[in-house]
């Protein structure tokens, strides 16, 4: 049986680990797993999933990864690409971590997405998924920085449906909302070291923290990762993928509202979340 080869990155934690679990479970796809240390996902390989190193960050690996996939398929079929996030203010947060977040967030992606290119024009098919976010659409404070990188993959993804669409390549956008994942703590313990307890931005950081964690806990909020994991199956697998997905309901009315009403309202909205810091 000839299956469709799924390179997904990050798979140690989060919606790459739920995906590459979800997926694994289906016949007709042929599922690689990866993170930058393999012992990380050692048990994805007993869920049906192929186990590769990638660091997105290293040229070599990611070379090694595709060529990898490509000797066994001729062409990577679907390449997921997720991320991570890591919060605190603009003007307090070290620009070594807002780097690093770039890296793996969109210059990662990018150079991922160059690699398997080629091979996909070749075969004439492929597809292209972006775990984005809800935080593309709009923008929270203290994580002014992840937003900025998924608003860079937001203007890539669009950019590039346009440009394969004729070769017979079909790009996703995945938008999730909040997601019960580690997702959450990362972003509290980066933007507590991020900011001092002193500082000028001490009470927003306060009130941020205590937002995310009430927020988070909401199952009216917030949704498991399967979530997501199921909206990338639909990308990877519907005849006519949708171009964004926006996942979870609280997503979705925020990102609505954002459209419709603007920033004037957006900002009064974000006034009244955040009013103990004022």
């Amino acid at each position: 049986m000839t299956t469709t080869a799924v390179l997904i990155t990050g798979t140690s934690s989060g919606i790459g680990r739920a995906a590459a679990e979800h997926l694994s479970r289906r016949a007709d796809l042929t599922v690689y797993a990866t993170a930058r240390r393999t012992e990380a996902i050692a048990d994805l390989a007993s869920a049906g999933a192929r186990v590769l190193p990638l660091d997105v960050t290293d040229e070599d690996s990611m070379l090694a990864a595709v060529k990898t996939v490509e000797d066994h398929h001729s062409h990577v079929g679907v390449l997921v690409n997720a991320g991570y996030g890591e919060y605190g203010t603009i003007e307090e947060t070290g620009l070594d971590g807002v780097r690093r977040q770039f890296e793996t967030n969109v210059f990662g992606l990018a150079r991922m997405t160059q690699l398997v290119l080629p091979a996909m024009r070749a075969a004439g098919s492929g597809r292209i998924v972006n775990v984005g976010s809800m935080g593309g659409r709009l923008v929270f404070p203290v994580g002014g920085y992840y937003h900025a990188s998924k608003y860079a993959v937001e203007a890539i993804t669009d950019a590039l449906r346009f440009e394969t669409a004729r070769f017979g390549i079909k790009v996703s956008l995945i938008e999730p909302g909040l997601i019960r994942t580690g997702f959450g703590e990362v972003a509290a313990r980066t933007q507590a070291s991020s900011s001092t307890p002193d500082g000028p931005y001490a009470a927003l950081a306060a009130a941020n923290g205590e937002q995310m964690r009430a927020s988070y806990d909401s199952a009216l909020l917030s949704a498991p990762p399967q979530t997501v994991a199921r909206a990338i199956e639909h990308a990877v697998t519907a005849r006519r993928p949708r171009t964004r997905y926006v996942v979870t309901p609280a997503a979705k009315a925020l990102v609505h509202t954002r459209r419709l009403f603007g920033a004037r309202t957006f900002d009064a909205y974000l006034k009244l979340q955040y009013r103990n810091a004022a």
